[in-house]
């Protein structure tokens, strides 16, 4: 199981413009995030789940899952992958999580209670922070494997509230030591070690 958990600082909480992705709390970052976490060509990767934190309103958070076992009817362009979120912000949403389309969930859960959630459950053996200061995140790769849960921010990166929620939950802070990435490519990146490391131990 592989788990990609990005924190979008402004992104709505509510149905948005699909014409403007990037003005309504940069959508459009979320919405590649998701489509590097679980696409490869004709064909979504069914061991992933993705999160999505919207913080647009902080009295009012949101957490969208994408189920890669489960989704149905996603095509890799942000205004497909934005229509099916919209479909999920228009649904009454509990502190559960609700099924809005196949695979693809809402809840009312902000970041504290969303990784008590994940924890609970066990899929995941470890956390990873993505950070910039981090370290490299082959050798992280390499001993912990699989089942783990990577986190990393959107353009602004955590405030120091929601920082210090994820490094209450992991001591793991990772980079890709090169230039400064999206986060959207990075899961690219993390997506390849972790199929070259499957590749070999075959």
């Amino acid at each position: 199981m592989r788990g990609f958990l990005i924190i979008g600082n402004n992104a709505v909480g509510k149905p948005f413009n699909l014409n403007d992705l990037p003005g309504n709390g940069r959508m459009d970052i979320l919405c590649r995030f998701v489509a590097q976490s679980l696409f490869i060509s004709h064909g979504i990767r069914r061991d992933v789940e993705v999160y999505l934190l919207l913080l647009g309103n902080p009295n009012d958070p949101k957490t969208i899952k994408i189920s890669g076992r489960y989704v149905r009817g996603m095509r890799p362009d942000e205004r497909s992958i934005g229509g099916l979120i919209n479909k999920a912000l228009r649904i009454r949403y509990t502190d559960g999580w609700v099924m809005s389309t196949p695979g693809i969930f809402v809840s009312r859960k902000d970041l504290s209670d969303l990784l008590k959630d994940i924890c609970k459950e066990k899929k995941y053996n470890t956390i990873a922070y993505l950070r910039e200061d981090g370290k490299d995140i082959r050798d992280f790769i390499k001993k912990e494997k699989n089942d783990i849960l990577f986190i990393t921010g959107d353009h602004l990166g955590l405030n120091d509230d929601n920082e210090k929620i994820v490094l209450n939950n992991t001591e793991n802070i990772v980079a890709i030591p090169t230039l400064s990435l999206q986060a959207d490519q990075c899961i690219v990146i993390i997506n390849y070690e972790l199929d070259l490391l499957e590749k070999n131990a075959i």
